[in-house]
């Protein structure tokens, strides 16, 4: 089945089974390998990436649901041209060591990008209910925490 998709901005066509998942789409059809496939069962949140708008783990949807919608990949974050080398998130997971193996760290950027725009300024319960679908087994989460703080600082233009 052919489908159409804005993935990062840019038009896509694609001709998938009905049973491709979008992340596999996303990742061997498109080669944005940046959403990662951890567990195939929505439970570790590794393959999150916004479509028209909203955070959706993309191991759980199909890429023909995806057909006629914007879908936004980390790779997507900085849009070429801004001058941005990384996200205000990016940056801030850097700076605060908010990951270790970088696994899971694509999906808790694009899931913290998504708690940001719905909460600019988050508490520590908000950012733990915010990031509660995506699964860390290395850093422990307190540097998480603290570079969803520091980026919404930096979002909301506080240094």
């Amino acid at each position: 089945m052919n489908i159409e998709l804005v993935v990062n901005g840019q038009p896509r066509v694609a001709l998938v089974e009905e049973n491709t998942l979008l992340v596999d789409l996303l990742r061997e059809q498109f080669g944005l390998t940046g959403s990662h496939v951890g567990c195939d069962t929505s439970q570790c949140g590794c393959c999150t990436v916004h479509v028209n708008g909203q955070a959706v783990k993309a191991c759980t949807m199909l890429a023909v649901q995806a057909d006629g919608c914007d879908v936004l990949t980390v790779e997507g974050l900085t849009p070429a041209g801004s001058g941005q080398t990384l996200h205000p998130v990016q940056q801030a997971f850097s700076t605060c060591h908010g990951l270790q193996c970088g696994f899971c760290t694509p999906g808790m950027i694009m899931a913290t990008v998504d708690l940001l725009k719905h909460c600019p300024q988050p508490n520590d319960e908000q950012i733990r209910e915010g990031l509660s679908g995506n699964l860390c087994r290395c850093t422990g989460y307190l540097n998480i925490v603290e570079a969803v703080k520091v980026a919404a600082q930096t979002m909301r233009g506080q240094p």
